[in-house]
């Protein structure tokens, strides 16, 4: 009778024993004994063939997105149905002037249920033909509205039925830091989402050259096919139209992208409802910009400005009395015309470059009557412009077909 608790206590010691040193009946036996991470694996199942066996370890369903990447999810949901693929295709000639389709391609994104779509004007170029692809594979083609090259802008029309379109943004009080996503086409792979952050908001260069104001720069991936694409918010609201990278000639993503802001686009937008065609605000003139060197070159009095070099003629400037310059001169190797008016300023806004000058026409439309500040000798003095309109430097392609 004295041996039965000592047998019982053999018998518990060698149990324990066994299921401590089996893996497979601990998690059954014992689930204390495990991991959190081993708790969610499983289901274990071994794989057997004339190669042999293989003992894999499933998880017994798949793990719940956290915060971040459910954001990601919501943001490529909502924003990924109107995004569009848009190729063109124009014909160049071969060495024995035989017609040759060319074909490029880009991305842009619907701003109606009509069928209106905001891309770059450098995306559509002089195409002969407009092919938009949506993101469930339909293909429609499409027709020129107007473009804004100054801005790199092109609106676009396609015939659709059940469009699902963007949700604009405010880019006024946008932050360097603040997450942006970039969902386009790039080298073709379409619907491909990017994401980063706002690394600045400064003045650019456009692909053709024409000043961006308050471009934002972004370390989001995006490469040749984004272009037109939007660049949205954490809610999936488009704050930016992607346009352009820095690649120092790599011809893909350095982690440097820039957007145009979507208020720019607004402009376009509020010229086309109006007008049917953008009006564009212009001085007219020809100018170049001064610094403290020049200056002091050619005896100025003021170290910043643009001086203008030429008036055109029956233009804003012309009919305000501006003058352009009477003396010629050389920059380097490139002539220029000196002695006409130094602009220092519009309304009181001080204008030292040319995309200060650029900034304070994007706040006013043709037609609007504008002070300019001047230096004509040593004289200041305003003088009062009534804008001209730059239609004859846009493209207003609204019969073309595609």
């Amino acid at each position: 009778m004295k041996l039965r608790p000592v047998l019982l206590v053999i018998l518990l010691l060698s149990g324990f024993y066994y299921v401590t040193t089996h893996s497979s009946s601990t998690g059954r036996l014992f689930p204390w004994l495990h991991s959190s991470s081993d708790a969610e694996a499983a289901n274990d199942t071994s794989v057997s063939g004339p190669m042999g066996s293989f003992h894999l370890t499933q998880a017994a369903a798949a793990p719940a997105f956290d915060n971040e990447e459910q954001q990601n999810i919501a943001v490529y949901k909502k924003a990924l149905p109107s995004v569009v693929n848009i190729t063109s295709t124009e014909v160049a000639f071969d060495f024995f002037y035989g017609p040759v389709p060319q074909q490029g391609q880009g991305s842009g994104f619907v701003l109606t249920k009509e069928g209106l779509i905001l891309t770059n004007n450098h995306v559509i170029g002089n195409a002969q033909r407009l092919e938009v692809m949506l993101s469930d594979k339909h293909k429609y083609k499409a027709r020129v509205l107007a473009v804004d090259k100054n801005h790199d802008l092109a609106l676009i029309k396609i015939d659709a039925p059940n469009l699902t379109p963007v949700t604009l943004s405010d880019s006024r009080n946008l932050m360097v830091g603040q997450r942006v996503y970039a969902i386009g086409n790039p080298f073709g792979l379409n619907g491909t989402m990017t994401r980063g952050i706002i690394s600045a908001i400064r003045s650019i260069r456009g692909p053709q050259g024409n000043p961006i104001e308050d471009a934002i720069q972004t370390d989001a991936a995006v490469n040749p096919g984004n272009s037109g694409g939007p660049l949205l918010n954490s809610r999936g609201e488009v704050i930016g139209i992607t346009t352009m990278i820095a690649s120092n000639g790599a011809d893909q993503s350095s982690g440097i992208g820039f957007a145009i802001p979507v208020n720019t686009a607004r402009a376009m937008l509020d010229d086309y409802a109006k007008y049917g065609y953008v009006r564009r605000p212009t001085l007219d003139i020809v100018t170049l910009p001064i610094g403290p060197d020049i200056a002091e070159q050619i005896g100025l009095p003021a170290d910043y400005g643009i001086l203008i070099e030429r008036v055109l003629p029956g233009g804003a400037a012309d009919k305000a009395g501006l003058r352009g310059g009477n003396q010629k001169a050389y920059q380097g190797n490139i002539p220029v015309m000196l002695g006409g008016d130094l602009i220092v300023a519009m309304d009181g806004q001080e204008i030292t470059s040319p995309q200060d000058l650029s900034a304070a026409m994007n706040s006013h439309r043709a037609g609007d009557t504008v002070t300019i500040t001047i230096y004509r000798g040593r004289k200041r003095m305003d003088v009062k412009v009534t804008l001209g309109d730059a239609r004859d430097q846009q493209d207003t392609r609204g019969a073309q077909s595609a």
